[in-house]
């Protein structure tokens, strides 16, 4: 029985004693981050696992950044590679791409768990039912569940819970993956992430941690925080550059700022009964 009166780490660690043991799905962002460890400070390090997928969609460093973390824990950890870009109905990049993004990942934990007799768990908390998550409803559908939200805490009692424990990612910007920056409808391949990939990098390389580099066609339209708005004008001509020698023509600054799932606005204008994902 989960007290909601109770600190958010004490309630998140009920909602875990719910389970014998856990296989966490590990991208090393705050959320996973949390729930991983503490799957391992609630179960101990014999009844728990986190697994990261590895596939075009995932930020370099990425994995190196999961395997660290996991092994300065005492976390026992390990990386499966997932098959999404073979499927179809992920490429074409429709309004449930990211349903087929979650089958993949876990027609490879399914199995994991199940030789450990352990559930699958994900880091979504309460904020992330409000947006378009078809992946969660994938992964729910085969078993996975959701901790933090059993135990109502959102993102903010995620990035306190993270900072109350000494966790380096307390503050991490997110790191959705690289085909969120894909307008949908435009096909999803193994080069455009490589561009986008290679995009960010540069960008980051100028002293932007948080930013997303959208891709139309192209252009590249860039999205910093509000704050970081005038660093990058600041920084134009470089930020041109380096974007036009990765292949855009043209290289935009969204006045906006950054906005995590901001093409989900672009869904209305979506026949989604006729897509094909």
């Amino acid at each position: 029985m989960i007290d909601f009166t109770a600190p958010p780490a004490q309630r998140l660690s009920n909602a875990l004693l719910d389970h014998d043991r856990v296989v966490v799905a590990f991208s090393g962002g705050v959320d996973s981050s949390v729930l991983a460890h503490m799957a391992l400070q609630t179960l101990g390090a014999r009844r728990v696992v986190a697994v990261t997928a590895e596939s075009a969609s995932l930020a370099s460093g990425e994995l190196d950044h999961c395997r660290n973390l996991a092994e300065a824990w005492g976390l026992r950890w390990r990386s499966v590679r997932t098959e999404e870009m073979a499927d179809a109905r992920y490429v074409a990049n429709g309004a449930d791409r990211c349903a087929w993004c979650k089958t993949a990942l876990m027609d490879q934990l399914g199995p994991i768990a199940q030789d450990l007799g352990a559930t699958v768990v994900l880091g979504v908390n309460l904020d992330d039912l409000g947006d378009h998550r078809p992946g969660q409803d994938a992964a729910a559908a085969v078993g996975a569940r959701f901790p933090m939200v059993d135990a109502a805490l959102n993102k903010s009692d995620v990035r306190a819970v993270a900072r109350e424990r000494g966790l380096s990612v307390w503050d991490r910007p997110a790191m959705p993956c690289l085909s969120s920056r894909i307008p949908y409808g435009t096909a999803v391949t193994v080069d455009l992430l490589s561009r986008l990939d290679r995009s960010e990098a540069a960008v980051r390389s100028l002293g932007f941690d948080d930013v997303r580099v959208r891709h139309h066609g192209d252009t590249a339209r860039i999205e910093v925080p509000v704050d970081a708005l005038g660093h990058a004008a600041a920084r134009a001509e470089e930020l041109v550059s380096a974007l036009t020698a990765l292949g855009y023509r043209y290289v935009t600054l969204d006045l906006a700022g950054l906005r995590s799932g901001n093409l989900n606005a672009a869904l209305g204008d979506l026949d989604r009964s006729d897509t094909t994902r």
